[in-house]
């Protein structure tokens, strides 16, 4: 009885071998990301929650934001208003759904061009070092003297309400940050061996920042922002209830609880609840998942209490 050997003679070329398409790396990196991670997971489903309810804000919110009611004048909430209404008739329950909107555009805008423009400045104070990363480092910890919402409020201040002026004034504070993470980063990774074999063939230093260094600087990156967002969702806040935020009548978390205190010498207990409950729950949802995402990208963390 014969046995039908396989073909070896066939180029290697020609066997197809099965390779896991993107969608099923994704779907196979987010299981395994929801069985490690739990509790990451879930405040995962709350942050995307919260940003569909700030993408949606039109379709989900029942009545106008800015438009005044004065038959419903700091009514308790009812079936027609869930979550009440203000001094001047306005829908809380809106209120709080298009301030999502307003308070996460400042925070992703602020931490992504505070972060980024910190990461170039870290990555190139990291590989160039000298009197260069020296005098960097100088001004770096002139900003980080300064406590992030005076400072932030100083230059708020100076370049007139807006929120352009609050989204730079904002990521104004979140540069030290980044520089500072990304440039430890780059400093142990320049001595590697790979970076110096990269260097004995004559590779310019664009070339190794780009193809080299900039790679392994992703993972802090990402971490940082997401840590980031809840800072910067908190300082917003705080410009906003002190006046110096975005203006009215765009509504905001922290215009909602500034305007709370116009309602009378004891504010109205749900003027003040539900824009705290939704900066809560947001700073939370944001902060536990860049702790979640730290501990999948760093093995080191993985398993540690």
């Amino acid at each position: 009885m014969s046995v039908t050997q396989p073909d070896t003679t066939l180029p290697l070329e020609s066997i197809a071998v099965a390779q896991p398409s993107w969608l099923r790396r994704a779907l196979r990196g987010l299981r395994t990301f929801v069985r490690r991670s739990p509790m990451s997971a879930f405040w995962a489903c709350v942050a995307a929650a919260i940003i569909f309810m700030a993408i949606a804000a039109p379709a989900l919110a029942p009545f106008d934001p800015v438009r005044a009611d004065f038959r419903h004048m700091t009514k308790p909430p009812s079936e027609l208003h869930w979550f009440g209404t203000d001094q001047i008739g306005r829908d809380t329950l809106s209120r709080v759904i298009y301030g999502s909107r307003a308070s996460l555009t400042v925070a992703a805008g602020a931490v992504l061009l505070g972060t980024t423009l910190g990461a170039i400045w870290g990555l190139a104070c990291g590989y160039f070092g000298g009197r260069f990363d020296i005098f960097s480092q100088r001004i770096i910890e002139f900003l980080q003297s300064f406590p992030d919402l005076i400072l932030a409020m100083a230059i708020a201040m100076a370049l007139g309400a807006g929120m352009g002026t609050v989204i730079v004034a904002i990521a104004i504070t979140r540069i030290p940050f980044g520089g500072r993470v990304i440039r430890a980063v780059v400093l142990s990774l320049k001595e590697l061996s790979y970076v110096e074999a990269a260097r004995g063939l004559g590779a310019s230093h664009m070339r190794m920042m780009a193809r080299h260094i900039l790679p392994q600087c992703i993972a802090p990156y990402l971490i940082l922002a997401t840590t980031h967002l809840g800072v910067a969702i908190i300082i917003e806040a705080a410009l906003g209830f002190l006046g110096v935020g975005i203006p009215p009548p765009t509504p905001t978390w922290g215009n909602m609880l500034a305007d709370s205190l116009n309602a009378g010498l004891v504010p109205p207990w749900w003027l003040v609840l539900f824009p705290g409950v939704a900066i809560t729950l947001t700073v939370l949802a944001f902060n536990l998942l860049g702790d979640g995402i730290r501990d999948a990208l760093d093995p080191r963390l993985r398993g540690a209490v």
